[in-house]
């Protein structure tokens, strides 16, 4: 086995310094969606918001591994995004945007940090009104926490992601919503925020991920996206997209002056992690961005809408798959839900909600090898189907 390959064994969750870094990310993500949350009020401006989540995360992580001999990368691995009712995902506005929250909007706030390139995401759904929420909009909130919980009970050693994108449609159709189409939940990698291995959120002909399976010591954003519409979201404006990440497989000699001076800056700045267009000299940029899209330099990560008047609910933690079980890093607590729709009918729903995330081993001593999912006893760790996805209320 040569160096690298060395090397690149070390740094999963076998390492103790890995799954502290991992770990640190989270809690410092975890603390600035808690902030986030605290500042969404009607008539607050989502910018300001937005450069809130960003400046406390990058603040933290600067604080920690300072003094170390090597120098570590940590801050932000992906910007605070906050997306109102109909907008799917990746709103970030530029400085100059106006748009307010109001009271009774469904705000879904996204945001990811990383220490040393080990990257806890999180994205919570979050209602500003005074009480429980109900209706449809506690429909498609229940429906996305439920799913992530089932989803979380099944992204287990040995089983595959084909058994994931087929509950967490049933899960949504139980609370007559759907899945959004096209989001992944990707394996997480030191400096890889969308790893090869991936779950699909609904499967479709055109959109086909090769089989595959979770495996122990894997990082996972189990990422789900729900909505009361049809879940097939639409861009509707390409002005509005301000997140892109550098393509580091891709290369091109840029015409245009204000393209190269910001694809340098990005070079410099932001080489492997997305980050948003209001950290770069805005002036040049709009121009600059184009040409390097345009040339697949950049990936975008576009605003996508659903209809307007359709309620959408997004939740995404990141889970290490540790020796002894499925371990949630990162994650907010949902506000009291009322759902108009039960689960606890539902024998499958209520079967997978009973499954646990940790792994008892039987006798002491080590695990043997070649015995896959379901060989241990899941310790009882199960959500009440009774619950309707609502969370439990203390």
């Amino acid at each position: 086995m040569s160096d690298d390959e060395a090397k690149e064994e070390e740094l999963d969750l076998t390492s103790p310094d890995v799954v502290t870094k991992y770990k640190s990310a989270a809690e410092i993500v975890n603390k600035a969606l808690q902030l986030v949350v605290s500042e969404c009020k009607p008539k607050a401006k989502i910018v300001d918001i937005c450069e809130k989540g960003d400046a406390f995360i990058r603040e933290q992580a600067g604080n920690i591994y300072k003094n170390v001999k090597k120098k570590i990368e940590r801050g932000l691995a992906f910007p605070t995004c906050i997306s109102v009712n109909n907008i799917v995902c990746h709103f970030s506005p530029l400085a100059g945007d106006e748009t307010v929250l109001e009271e009774n909007d469904i705000v879904k706030i996204d945001m990811g940090c990383h220490i040393d390139g080990f990257i806890a995401v999180v994205a919570h759904t979050h209602v500003l009104r005074v009480g429980p929420v109900t209706g449809r909009a506690a429909d498609v909130i229940a429906a996305a926490n439920t799913a992530v919980e089932v989803a979380l009970r099944l992204v287990r050693p040995g089983k595959k992601n084909k058994d994931v994108t087929e509950a967490i449609q049933k899960v949504a159709a139980a609370y007559d919503c759907k899945i959004v189409e096209g989001v992944l939940s990707h394996q997480l990698k030191q400096f890889v925020i969308d790893g090869n291995k991936v779950v699909l959120s609904v499967s479709n002909p055109e959109a086909r991920v090769d089989e595959a399976e979770f495996e122990e010591n894997e990082v996972y954003a189990v990422d789900i996206v729900t909505s009361t519409g049809e879940g097939k979201p639409k861009l509707l404006d390409e002005k509005q997209t301000t997140i892109y990440k550098r393509a580091v497989d891709k290369n091109y000699h840029l015409k245009m002056k204000s393209s190269r001076f910001i694809f340098s800056e990005i070079n410099q700045k932001f080489p492997i992690m997305p980050f948003t267009a209001r950290a770069l000299e805005e002036k040049r940029a709009r121009l600059g961005l184009v040409e390097c899209v345009n040339h697949e330099l950049l990936q975008p990560y576009p605003v996508l809408h659903e209809k307007p008047g359709d309620l959408v609910a997004h939740i995404k933690c990141t889970v290490l798959l540790m020796p002894n079980g499925s371990d949630r890093i990162t994650s907010h607590p949902l506000e009291q839900l009322q759902p108009t729709k039960a689960i606890d009918n539902d024998p499958e729903i209520k079967a997978w909600l009973a499954l646990g995330t940790k792994t008892k081993k039987k006798g002491g001593g080590k695990k043997k090898k070649g015995k896959k999912g379901g060989a241990d006893t899941a310790e009882t760790e199960p959500m009440d189907a009774t619950s309707n996805g609502a969370p439990a209320q203390e």
